[in-house]
């Protein structure tokens, strides 16, 4: 059994995934961490204080985390501590966090850190390198719709997207969003949507005279970036340490 815990436990991410945690054969829940001390499926969610006798106590085998960047730093730091492995989904971690998980991570622990746990997201941003490769010429935009309480803008995943799309095509400067007069140059548009309850929604819009390509995808409920979050977890648990993505899990090229 691998055992499991959950931090941000109270949140919307938290509950969907320590609900799929419980019911998997093959996993055992065995706590959450939160701001407050409380409960679920069975387990026990502790202070953010508790967290380190937490895991301890279970000899947990993995550490999932959704929930905000200046959390997540410490809670890489502490399962590397005690050698636990770890799956990382929180977006808005700034290039010096970032720094400072790899080198808690590094020689330590596995990890499994990705903007977006969704299978077919990783799918999508394969099929965005190539097309990216293949369509170098095209003027491109890029669009994304989040919930209306989604904090970051834009998403890690149109930041993942925008990466691919530099690597494969060619850096460009970034527009965010239109206002006046803008005649187009050779810049990438960005354009973010954020209302009422959008699980999120991300678009790659290739277009020349005569004809566009669109490539998107649209997730409809929360359970695809836990369902996701499992699969890694299982995969995780024994690899070496270092930092892994959805494409390492999936066996994908590089994404």
């Amino acid at each position: 059994m691998i055992k499991v815990i959950v931090c941000g436990a109270s949140g919307r991410m938290g509950q969907t995934i320590g609900r799929m945690v419980h019911d998997a054969p093959d996993m055992e829940l065995v706590g959450g961490i939160n701001l407050k001390a409380s409960t679920f499926f069975g387990a026990d969610i502790v202070e953010s204080k508790d967290a380190e006798a937490l895991i301890k106590k279970t000899s947990a085998d993995v550490l999932i985390d959704f929930t905000i960047a200046s959390a997540t730093v410490g809670n890489v730091r502490m399962a590397a501590r005690n050698n636990c492995a770890l799956i990382v989904g929180t977006t808005g971690i700034t290039p010096e966090q970032h720094k400072e998980m790899e080198a808690a991570i590094n020689g330590h622990v596995p990890a499994v850190i990705t903007s977006n746990f969704s299978i077919g997201v990783a799918i999508f941003l394969q099929l965005v390198r190539e097309s990216a490769k293949l369509l170098k010429e095209y003027d491109i935009e890029v669009i994304e719709a989040h919930h209306r309480a989604k904090r970051d803008a834009p998403s890690g995943t149109a930041k993942s997207i925008l990466q691919i799309i530099d690597e494969e095509a060619g850096t460009r400067d970034k527009m965010y969003g239109r206002e006046g007069m803008t005649e187009r140059k050779n810049e990438i548009g960005v354009h973010v949507i954020r209302g009422g309850d959008i699980v999120g929604d991300h678009k790659v819009m290739y277009s020349k005279n005569f004809e566009t390509i669109e490539l998107s995808h649209r997730a409809y409920d929360r359970s695809v970036f836990a369902s996701g979050a499992l699969v890694a977890a299982r995969w995780v648990v024994g690899k070496k340490p270092g930092i892994y993505g959805m494409s390492d899990v999936l066996g994908l090229k590089k994404q």
